[in-house]
């Protein structure tokens, strides 16, 4: 595991990966913009007229608590687009990914792997669909863990166990898809979904250095590739792998 990240490090900052990552970084960072200036509109109303309805439809007894927590908003509203940048990064990360996914995966493949088949591009349609359903689920996943937060230490725990499950998931079956159908891949995760978990620390940890995390889909991609291939290798599965019970 240790040595399929550190080759993903080195491999993100090769040349033929640098014209990647600079495209990666701009499209990351127009999307940042945008969805934090959507979550800022969001917490203002929530903290405006979400307040007024949530106590019309609770009743005066919970009022205080409604006041604290529409004063929490208001001040998660003031930092605006700082707020969504760290809210949606692996969310962004998740979309941004299935642009770049076969580019970043051919180059791991044939610089890491020149004596195995390369594997099939995905087609552009399912690739947007892949990335499109896993930003959805961790936005999804990350609105239910957000009043975790608000708790230190045990949010921050819960929001970095969540990404290395999401972003370990995504990644995974990305890579596992450009040599097996869909369904495979998602039961060849399953499986595995011990280790994939195990990877998914690693993606997560990079995703929480600001700046860093930008480069998270060439990062995230490449270490799933190395695992993918090591799981597929019938001698090494027993000495590489953690099995869990099908999810």
């Amino acid at each position: 595991m240790f040595d399929a990240a550190g080759k993903a490090l080195n491999q993100i900052l090769s040349p033929t990966m640098r014209a990647i990552l600079w495209r990666s970084i701009g499209l990351s960072l127009v999307l940042i913009v945008i969805g934090g200036i959507l979550l800022q509109r969001l917490l203002t109303w929530l903290a405006g007229s979400g307040e007024i309805w949530m106590e019309a439809s609770l009743g005066p007894d919970y009022h205080g608590a409604i006041n604290v927590l529409a004063w929490i908003v208001s001040i998660l509203a003031g930092l605006g687009v700082v707020f969504g940048a760290v809210l949606l990064m692996p969310t962004i990360t998740s979309l941004v990914a299935s642009f770049f996914v076969d580019e970043i995966a051919e180059h791991v493949e044939r610089e890491s792997y020149p004596d195995d088949p390369p594997g099939a591009a995905l087609p552009v349609g399912v690739a947007m669909i892949e990335g499109t359903k896993f930003a959805l689920l961790t936005l999804a996943v990350y609105m239910i863990a957000l009043p975790f937060v608000l708790f230190a230490g045990l949010g921050f725990l819960v929001f970095f166990i969540a990404t290395a499950w999401l972003l370990g998931r995504e990644y995974f079956e990305l890579a596992a898809m450009r040599f097996r159908p869909p369904a495979e891949a998602k039961a060849m995760r399953r499986e595995y979904a011990g280790t994939v978990f195990a990877a998914g620390l690693f993606i997560a940890a990079f995703v929480s250095i600001p700046v860093v995390n930008l480069a998270t889909p060439l990062f995230g991609m490449a270490l799933m590739v190395h695992l993918h291939k090591r799981l597929s290798r019938p001698d090494t599965i027993t000495s590489t792998s953690v099995r869990l019970p099908a999810a």
